[in-house]
């Protein structure tokens, strides 16, 4: 319980200030749209190029990390698409998009606040190396097999165009690049610009949060409850597990085993919905499971931070 009061509720506490004032009208949904890009299009790529300009590469990126929270996160895609089709009988685009909804775990917005409220900001480490991959591997994986299930009869280097297209335009993942680019290059970052981006990052998480549950009161849970439960069951309970057993499988390092656990329990991230969007399919399940799964996940990210201990 001390754990559910002291690590989660703060974060979700956040994330109800955002919802209540736009529902009661305190703070109008074009403001809500005016913080979200300005968290997801500079505060927190900020806060990932500074992360990652800083971080030991050499012990921060471990195979074991990287293979547990991804092959359990491709092994979610799956289920997803293999669900939507043989239980719900969905055409394979929508598919798709439902099983990116199961990939896409939210590994910034509450998987980086939630973490660090339990081990510490010295803890995010491993957070960081899973981020750092997190939006090329997803979007990745996730527009490839789109591409080729739309069958638009494309020759192999128009489909990597489009695939690296869609990557490169988002803004997370140039403030990812050029984080590795300083770091690999040992260019030191100015003071002055140091402590300016510090700035904006103390701002990034709270302004984040605060933004996504003025996002989420604009999607209503309607229909598909059954193909919704599903999104939420592979992405709070199977990912975590399957992260888990491969953790336990290959000895990792604890700090670095409970990041991985961790983050593979978050609810799918808003992108989920943005990637539904983009392709017109399966919008109101991605919606939907993005706004249930996040509320869903007080009680089971709680679960996880008990056995993680």
């Amino acid at each position: 319980m001390q754990t559910l009061l002291d690590v989660i509720l703060p974060v979700f506490i956040v994330i109800g200030f955002g919802y209540v004032a736009v529902w009661r009208e305190y703070f109008p949904i074009s403001g809500i749209d005016g913080v979200m890009r300005f968290t997801q299009g500079f505060a927190i790529p900020c806060l990932l190029f500074q992360a990652i300009a800083k971080i030991d590469l050499a012990t921060s990126f471990d195979f074991r990390l990287l293979f547990s929270f991804y092959t359990g996160a491709a092994i979610c895609f799956a289920l997803g698409i293999i669900g939507a089709r043989v239980f719900f009988k969905r055409d394979w685009e929508d598919c798709v998009a439902i099983g990116f909804c199961s990939l896409f775990s939210n590994s910034v917005l509450l998987g980086l606040p939630i973490a660090e409220r339990a081990y510490g900001p010295d803890a995010l480490t491993g957070n960081y190396a899973i981020i750092a991959f997190h939006s090329p591997f997803c979007y990745g994986l996730g527009i490839t097999v789109m591409e080729i299930v739309r069958n638009r009869g494309q020759s192999g280097m128009a489909l990597v165009r489009s695939v690296s297209g869609a990557m490169f335009r988002n803004a997370l993942v140039i403030g990812i690049l050029l984080g590795f680019a300083v770091n690999l290059s040992g260019l030191p970052v100015p003071g002055v610009v140091d402590d300016a981006l510090s700035l904006i990052v103390r701002a990034a998480l709270p302004a984040a949060l605060f933004a996504l549950g003025g996002v989420l009161i604009q999607y209503k849970p309607e229909g598909d409850m059954k193909t919704i439960a599903m999104v939420c069951a592979i992405s709070l309970l199977i990912h975590p597990a399957i992260t888990w057993g491969f953790g336990s499988a290959l000895s990792l390092d604890p700090e670095f085993f409970r990041a991985a656990v961790l983050t593979a329990a978050m609810a799918p991230g808003f992108n989920a919905y943005i990637f539904a969007d983009l392709y017109g399919r399966a919008r109101r399940v991605a919606a939907s499971a993005v706004l249930i799964a996040t509320g869903s996940s007080i009680v089971t990210v709680w679960f996880w931070l008990s056995v993680l201990g």
